[in-house]
């Protein structure tokens, strides 16, 4: 999909107008805006998108990221966080050693759980059941947010359950939302190049649709920066997009950017800020079906994520407590951010702040 816009302004003022009546974006007006170099226009635009849908709002919670196990079976070309068994580093944790981890920071304003793990083979789905289980027995007011789409294609693999039979053997243990990674970008031919052994583009859909179709509201993400085309980010949008029409399931879109291997990688290696913004706008113009587009402050960095404020985000995730995939790809943010931080944050850029529950209620709004 080439466009060739002989009258650029026009074309930008013709979307300007689909955007002001409330008009779906098409695949070739993405990628119009993705060549582009009106930022500004771009960024305005998103802005008032998001300033219809949510105000002046923007959401944070009060979370933690847990890290059971670093094991994985698959061998991504961009993550630098999996370990294999028995390599230096590698760990797979009891729940008595998470409640040793999390006992140094919980307190009870902390409302949320975030699990992120590799794909161990070496375990049995068990293991991960019981995770669940015993944080919900032990923190019963902390609502569980853990595994991907991908992690549930995987445990429907070494189980021989059907993935309803997963998800809902999940939700029995505790598992209240599903996490938006594995998706990385939605493209066979990436996920080929990039050697994404896990969830094709097809499972990830489904197994998000069968978490909608059960009652579960899930989450989004897309991590770009490497070998997509603008085509690819795009169709990776319209996927969603397509989805929610028929599920309105997703909560919220999380555009991430690629990390370098080093935190003293040069600029170079980065993905650029002007990227960064773009993608953000255009994920608040494309996504015109999910209700808010997430500004990741650990991939983002916090004076960027105040930007993207103003270009269609909504939300700036959470405290996070001590973060580890981005970090271990080079991330140059803090590895989590206090509440008072992020209020700051927000309000720094002339926004509301508003701590939120996993489910977008209200707890408390900054004014």
């Amino acid at each position: 999909m080439s466009i060739i816009i002989s009258n650029p302004d026009q074309r930008m003022a013709e979307i300007a107008e689909k955007v002001k009546h409330g008009e779906r974006l098409s695949a070739e007006d993405g990628v119009f805006l993705y060549q582009s170099d009106d930022l500004l226009s771009i960024g305005q635009l998103a802005n008032e998108v998001n300033l219809r849908k949510n105000g002046k709002k923007v959401y944070f919670i009060e979370n933690m990221s847990l890290y059971f196990t670093n094991v994985c079976e698959a061998h991504c070309a961009f993550c630098h966080f999996r370990r294999d068994e028995g390599e230096e580093g590698a760990y797979t944790l009891t729940a008595e050693q998470m409640f040793d981890i999390i006992d140094e920071h919980y307190h009870p304003g902390m409302r949320e759980f975030h699990i992120a793990q590799g794909h161990n083979p070496h375990v049995k789905f068990e293991y991960y059941l019981e995770a669940i289980r015993s944080l919900k027995q032990r923190y019963p007011n902390v609502t569980i947010k853990a595994h991907t789409a991908a992690e549930i294609e995987f445990y429907s693999r070494i189980s021989g359950l059907s993935y309803k039979e997963v998800l809902e053997a999940l939700v029995d243990a505790g598992l209240s939302t599903l996490t938006g990674g594995g998706a990385e970008i939605l493209s066979e031919r990436y996920r080929k190049k990039m050697g994404v052994g896990k969830a094709t583009t097809d499972q990830w859909l489904e197994i998000q649709r069968v978490a909608h179709s059960i009652g579960l509201k899930t989450h989004a993400t897309m991590l770009y920066g490497s070998i997509e085309t603008l085509e690819e980010r795009i169709q990776h949008m319209i996927y969603l997009r397509e989805l929610q029409d028929e599920t309105n399931g997703f909560m919220v879109f999380i555009p991430n950017s690629v990390q370098p291997a080093s935190v003293n990688a040069g600029i170079k290696r980065r993905v650029a800020a002007f990227d960064d913004l773009k993608t953000i706008a255009i994920s608040r113009l494309m996504l015109d079906n999910i209700q808010h587009i997430k500004a990741y402050f650990i991939n983002l960095g916090t004076q960027l994520t105040q930007i993207a404020l103003t270009f269609g985000a909504s939300d700036v995730h959470g405290t996070i407590i001590k973060e580890k995939i981005s970090h271990a790809a080079g991330a140059l943010s803090p590895e989590g951010l206090t509440r008072d931080e992020l209020v700051w944050l927000v309000q720094g850029a002339g926004r509301i702040a508003v701590e939120r529950d996993t489910f977008y209620n209200e707890i408390k709004v900054f004014e």
